[in-house]
């Protein structure tokens, strides 16, 4: 039995939310006052992450008390619904910290069924992708459908960057055929879900990077997994695909 449509108003509530939180970063976003910080695990963070996360997280709190919470910046607040949000504030610090524009708010919904609601907002480039399950894929309110490009020799494969690749691996993705980019982070996968490239590879992901995967490839009519075919957050890497190309891809990238 499938699990059934969500809810539609947690679609929006959830767009909604997660545009003021990424619209909030603009204010930072190419500032002479940025100031950097290096968290314990080496990865930067800024005041601009932190207060985007404590905005969801109020809202949140504000619209369902009874709601868990997981997120980038804050320890995780419990809850009683059955229903957990994943929060990460600045998909790409990176990015960000160095003007480019192609960072991301990421806001996720996780029901009693699984996967319900995903949203990817793209503040500086004026671009939001986002699911319901059963609701479909959209982008700033059109349809959105992955690419019917069945061709790994003419598919576009994007990633975050090819440092953390182990040599095996970017030595399959360049025997592929495949185009590669580094068009990546919370990015990559916007592109992957509107069709305007084939695949984003993660060798290196947090669980809060792609919580909102899932539930946007499916309703954009692609696949998301981890490299060994799992479709878990939290095996630590991740592929998102139009579908067709996906076990493919797999079979070449595979750890």
């Amino acid at each position: 039995m499938s699990a059934p449509p969500v809810d539609p108003a947690l679609v929006e509530a959830a767009v909604a939310i997660a545009r003021a939180a990424g619209d909030l970063t603009l204010g930072w976003f190419r500032s002479g006052s940025l100031t950097v910080e290096q968290k314990g695990d080496g990865s930067p963070v800024t005041a601009a992450d932190r207060a985007a996360e404590r905005f969801v997280r109020d809202e949140l709190a504000r619209r369902y008390p009874q709601d868990a919470v997981a997120g980038e910046e804050e320890v995780d607040t419990p809850g009683t619904s059955g229903r957990r949000w994943t929060v990460d504030p600045i998909d790409g610090t990176k990015a960000f910290t160095r003007g480019v524009p192609l960072f991301s708010t990421l806001l996720a919904l996780d029901d009693e069924h699984g996967p319900a609601v995903g949203v990817i907002h793209l503040p500086a480039l004026s671009e939001t992708v986002y699911a319901g399950r059963g609701r479909g894929c959209f982008c700033n309110e059109a349809p959105a459908r992955v690419s019917t490009e069945a061709s790994l020799a003419r598919a576009c494969l994007t990633t975050c960057g090819f440092d953390d690749w182990p040599d095996a691996m970017l030595a399959g993705a360049r025997a592929s055929g495949a185009a590669l980019r580094t068009w990546g982070d919370g990015y990559g996968y916007a592109l992957v879900a509107t069709g305007r490239v084939e695949a984003m590879v993660d060798p290196i992901i947090a669980p809060h990077d792609v919580a909102a995967m899932p539930v946007i490839m499916q309703e954009a009519g692609g696949r998301y997994s981890d490299l060994r075919g799992s479709d878990s957050i939290t095996s630590g890497d991740a592929m998102a695909s139009n579908g067709l190309v996906h076990d493919e891809l797999l079979a070449l990238l595979a750890p």
